[in-house]
């Protein structure tokens, strides 16, 4: 049956009386609430944005919708929509999703970012502050200023600028302690000015991203009390020992020494399984953890990411490139050899990534309590590349359909599994709503639900119909879903009749608020030691002597090269990985006070360490 919009009637007495009660009334729905399990055919009113009464009693409104035989669910939350541009949210409210957040690659100038989308969105946004970008400014010089430094532009324009020189120094560099402690010191200026939590993606930089630099990122975030959502570290491998578990493994140990919210995303490859259990166990002792997945066979990502470089994809994974890469661009897949060009030269280029087992998963998934679906909307943009506006056809849309038609797919597939509706709802909108809830953000604890006292975030579903109409192939790919006919966003309606409006903006920000001073404490042997219990008891007055006495290093130096041998040992400390990879083949010569490379500068140092120590001058070189 077509759901009607009436615009309410006003006459001079009590029909006046009873249109300025409401401002919008929904009628005859099938009212469903994920965490009081209420579920009857009721009335809706609506005041101000807030839900002010669900009752049977006849009301009438302003705008009146009759939802009969729909469901009137919460609006469906998503953590993880990289394509938050006006396509994107229009897209997404035809998918029903009224909050629409990056919780994975983030944004830095938090206040910048947030300002330039209040009141011109039409849905929620919020954002994370973002590790990636945090090391971009000390791994790779970049200044990274202004209201978009964020999603879309970090495939195409962000990382492709990190990659200038030739190296990739957020992805590939591990940082001395003082670099981590910058990197810190940013992640926790974005956290004071009011963002979600700390998103990370180790995952494209996990041979940058020290175990102890994540340590100290999620350290960071639960000093705030506020989430840390990753891409893990080994996602989506299956092979041990960097199999996608111990990626997992890392970021929960951390999250439960810490007592602090942790989400993953993307769990939907080889070991969601243990992921889930070992989840769920701690939730059970009262952690706040949970991780997202999405309902395809395929993801997505761009040409230049190091999960599918020859020696993971084809090394770990054992696929083939021209039965597992798509390219929405030229619409079929590549041979390794396109792969490899892409990758060398257009590394921010879009790719669909097929992972054949998920067929069978998402079986699975679709029926698991505490899990939640996030789409990973990917950027608006067309077959050349082109970002789209809000005027440009569904058809123009070159990407995964994920972007477009994720949460109907989660619903058919409910449906014709015969999976409980409340279950589904659950993980569309109320799961998301409750774990950041409980983390202290007001604006989740008053939506994700339809109880009386709360935000009129509605979605409007017919659940015998509704179904996704995006696919992989082109012209097909942003199709938007139907059996969504109406959307409210903080009580207004944003979608009427299957159609978006537009020019009407009542997205709201989610956000903590701003706090004068920050949080952040240094990284160094002194913090680390001030939490360990010093042992006096037992230890012997003599025995640090006797096991720290190296006769060795006792010893005068007689050449440069002993001497840089030893000064490099004794520059070593507790958080700077040996034989990294390091930004540069240059480095700072603090003797000459300019840049050489790795052995003159060394050797540099130790001929005036040489001159300090009074070994003869000058020495012989070997």
């Amino acid at each position: 049956m077509r759901i009607l919009l009436l615009a309410g009637a006003l006459s001079a007495t009590s029909t006046l009386a009873l249109a300025q009660s409401y401002d919008v009334v929904i009628l005859n729905g099938r009212v469903m609430d994920p965490e009081t399990g209420f579920d009857q055919v009721a009335n809706v009113g609506i005041n101000n944005g807030w839900i002010t009464a669900i009752t049977a009693d006849t009301i009438e409104g302003v705008e009146t919708v009759d939802a009969t035989n729909h469901v009137v669910a919460p609006g469906f939350i998503d953590l993880e929509q990289h394509g938050i541009d006006p396509w994107g949210i229009k897209v997404n409210l035809r998918d029903g999703v009224t909050t629409q957040m990056d919780f994975e690659i983030g944004a830095l100038n938090i206040d910048e970012w947030y300002a330039k989308r209040t009141g011109t969105t039409q849905a929620n946004f919020g954002t994370v502050v973002g590790q990636e970008y945090a090391r971009m400014r000390i791994h790779d010089g970049m200044a990274l200023e202004g209201p978009d430094v964020s999603m879309p532009l970090s495939l195409s324009v962000h990382r492709a600028q990190s990659a200038e020189d030739g190296v990739e120094g957020w992805s590939v560099t591990p940082s001395t302690r003082e670099q981590m402690n910058e990197i810190t010191a940013i992640l926790v200026e974005g956290l004071r000015l009011g963002a979600l939590g700390i998103g990370s993606t180790i995952g494209y930089a996990r041979a940058g991203i020290t175990t102890y630099e994540m340590f100290e990122a999620q350290k960071a975030a639960a000093r705030y009390g506020r989430v840390t959502s990753a891409h893990h570290r080994f996602h989506p491998s299956a092979s041990t020992p960097t199999e996608t578990q111990t990626g997992v493994n890392e970021l929960l140990a951390n999250a439960m020494v810490l007592d602090a919210p942790l989400h993953i995303h993307h769990d939907n490859d080889y070991g969601w399984w243990e992921n889930q259990e070992k989840m769920q166990l701690a939730r059970e002792r009262g952690f706040n953890v949970w991780a997202s997945y999405y309902p395809w066979t395929a993801g997505s990502g761009n040409y230049g990411a190091s999960i599918i470089a020859p020696e993971n994809w084809e090394g770990g994974m054992g696929y083939k490139y021209e039965e597992t890469i798509f390219d929405p661009q030229l619409d079929r897949y590549v041979s390794k050899d396109e792969f490899l060009e892409f990758a060398a030269n257009e590394p921010g280029r879009t790719a669909i990534v097929f992972s054949p087992p998920r067929e069978e998963w998402l079986k699975d998934w679709i029926t698991i309590g505490g899990y939640a679906v996030s789409g990973d909307g990917m950027p608006s943009l067309d077959k050349d590349g082109n970002a789209l506006s809000w005027d440009s056809p569904y058809e123009d849309y070159a990407g995964h359909p994920r972007s477009a038609g994720t949460h109907a797919t989660v619903l058919r597939l409910a449906r014709e599994a015969n999976v409980p509706l409340m279950l589904t709802l659950s993980q569309l909108s109320y799961t998301h709503a409750k774990r950041l809830g409980d983390t202290g953000l007001r604006a989740m604890q008053l939506r994700g639900r339809r109880q009386e006292a709360m935000i009129a975030d509605i979605t409007i579903l017919d659940p015998e119909t509704v179904t996704e109409n995006a696919t992989y192939s082109r012209g097909s790919n942003g199709m938007p879903s139907t059996g969504i006919p109406f959307v409210l966003v903080n009580g207004a309606i944003v979608a009427k009749d299957s159609e978006v409006l537009k020019d009407n903006n009542p997205g709201q920000a989610i956000r903590f608020p701003v706090e004068e001073v920050g949080r952040f404490v240094p990284a160094g042997r002194e913090q680390i030691m001030g939490i360990l219990p010093p042992d006096t008891a037992t230890m012997r007055p003599t025995l640090i002597d006797d096991i720290t006495d190296d006769e060795a290093a006792l010893q005068r130096p007689t050449t440069i090269t002993q001497l840089a041998t030893l000064t490099r040992r004794r520059q070593q400390d507790w958080f700077t990985p040996s034989g990294g990879f390091d930004d540069s083949a240059l480095f700072f010569c603090q003797v000459h006070g300019r840049m050489e490379d790795r052995e003159t500068a060394t050797l540099d140092w130790a001929q005036a360490m040489a001159e300090k120590l009074g070994v003869a001058s000058p020495l012989p070189q070997n």
